[in-house]
């Protein structure tokens, strides 16, 4: 079901090389592009109308409007199952505990004495948040973007979730129960590249936005891309990725668990051993048809992803090469299961999030640990990070220099600008000096 790439020995090679051997799924958001352009284009120039339109192509459904009712909302609460509520509200409030942790306070740095550079914290004022639909419902997504939207202190926060035909053309009740629970009371029935569109451009129901954020398909990732530059993105979210570092301590009924629960997201989603041990990628390989048989959505997801090019165990002479491996591939999720977890994790440098040990499973992250699951994929851990409260904020440097502080580097700027060939630059301080550069200490 699942294939074996063989890295013992020679076949582990250095650098990129190393990259091109891993599997990966195929995801051509460039070609994707050219797709999501016209869609993108007649939200601009037809605002609602081009929405709603888009709702009954794509979701089969005629809406009446693109703005959630507040009365939807209160509903959805009223009705949530309580359970499901008590659930998404200790999830966020392990969420909102880790998110607040990492607020930013402004610091101010003294150069010299006279001049001081601060760099203060401001938050986007606007972002618009997407929560996905189609295959699943994720009320965790809407959880994981709009608390440390919040903890950020943006002031405007706006989300969109796929129209639902069971629904009367509304996002699923969930959705808008979690949305509810948070304070959230703009929300849109949008989904794909027409969501990113209104948040990029506005609507005659939508504000424009300055930020977008949240996973979603390709068509999402090929709007972020669209629209880089005009509005800033989390990350082009491709494909679930999970990736599994263990040797023969691992217990083969976790790891094959593990791999089947991020398998189930999608056909593409990719579901990758690391090992040492041939005993251990035996024993998941036996496991994995009976826990498959026991669950849902194997035809259309599971079996797929696991068949799919983009899965594999990977078998290496050791942890060190296998933490050479998962570098390489750095993973959305990396569970370490092997001795000593917390040790070997700590010599990882590429995970979107690092899970350690058997009782720290990626479903935790996802739903109850505190982390966040808005996490790179596509071996984009490599540059990028997960969304964060610092995600919401912008470094604003304030500078702050008294005359004789500046009298005292003047000179080094006016020969520095001298040297970059830009005298206006130096002429610049000059005036400040009648134009006579005072010589420094």
């Amino acid at each position: 079901m699942i294939s074996r790439i063989d890295l013992r020995g020679d076949a582990l090679v250095e650098g990129p090389a190393l990259r091109d051997l891993l599997p990966r799924a195929d995801f051509d958001v460039q070609a994707a592009l050219e797709k999501v352009r016209p869609i993108c284009e007649d939200v601009h120039h037809r605002g609602d109308a081009a929405l709603i339109d888009a709702a009954e192509r794509f979701d089969g459904v005629r809406l009446d409007q693109v703005r959630v009712p507040a009365a939807a909302l209160t509903r959805a609460l009223e009705e949530l199952d309580p359970a499901v509520r008590a659930a998404l509200e200790e999830s966020i409030r392990r969420a909102r505990t880790v998110h607040r942790a990492q607020r930013r306070s402004s610091h101010t740095t003294q150069v010299v004495p006279g001049g001081t550079v601060t760099e203060k914290w401001v938050p986007v004022e606007r972002v618009g948040l997407y929560a996905p639909g189609g295959r699943s419902v994720y009320p965790s997504s809407v959880i994981m973007n709009v608390v440390p939207a919040q903890e950020a202190g943006v002031e405007s926060i706006a989300l969109a979730s796929p129209a639902q035909a069971d629904f009367g053309g509304l996002p699923h009740p969930t959705i808008l129960a979690a949305c509810a629970l948070l304070g959230v009371d703009e929300v849109y029935a949008a989904g794909g590249a027409t969501a990113v569109a209104m948040f990029a451009y506005g609507t005659e129901s939508c504000a424009p936005a300055n930020m977008v954020t949240g996973p979603g398909n390709i068509w999402v990732a090929a709007a972020k891309r669209y629209f880089t530059g005009k509005i800033g993105i989390d990350a082009e979210a491709g494909p679930t990725e999970i990736a599994v570092l263990a040797d023969d301590t691992a217990d083969p009924v976790h790891v094959a668990s593990d791999l089947i629960s991020q398998a189930e997201h999608d056909p593409l989603a990719a579901a990758v051993l690391v090992t040492d041990s041939v005993a251990l990628a035996d024993a998941v390989e036996k496991e994995l048809e009976p826990q498959i048989a026991a669950t849902r959505h194997v035809d259309d997801r599971i079996v797929p992803a696991l068949e799919g090019r983009q899965s594999a165990i990977v078998l290496v002479d050791g942890i060190d090469e296998g933490l050479r491996v998962v570098d390489a591939y750095g993973a959305e999720h990396l569970e370490i299961q092997t001795a000593d977890a917390a040790a070997v994790a700590d010599r990882v440098r590429n995970a979107g999030a690092i899970f350690i040990g058997p009782w720290a499973p990626v479903s935790l992250g996802d739903y109850a640990a505190g982390s966040n699951h808005v996490l790179p994929t596509g071996g984009c851990a490599c540059h990028s990070s997960g969304l964060s409260v610092q995600s919401f904020l912008r470094g604003i440097h304030i500078v702050d220099y008294t005359r004789e502080a500046l009298a005292d580097v003047a000179h080094h700027v006016v020969t520095l600008a001298e040297a970059e060939d830009l005298p206006a630059h130096g002429a610049a301080i000059k005036a400040r000096f009648d134009w006579k550069v005072p010589q420094g200490k």
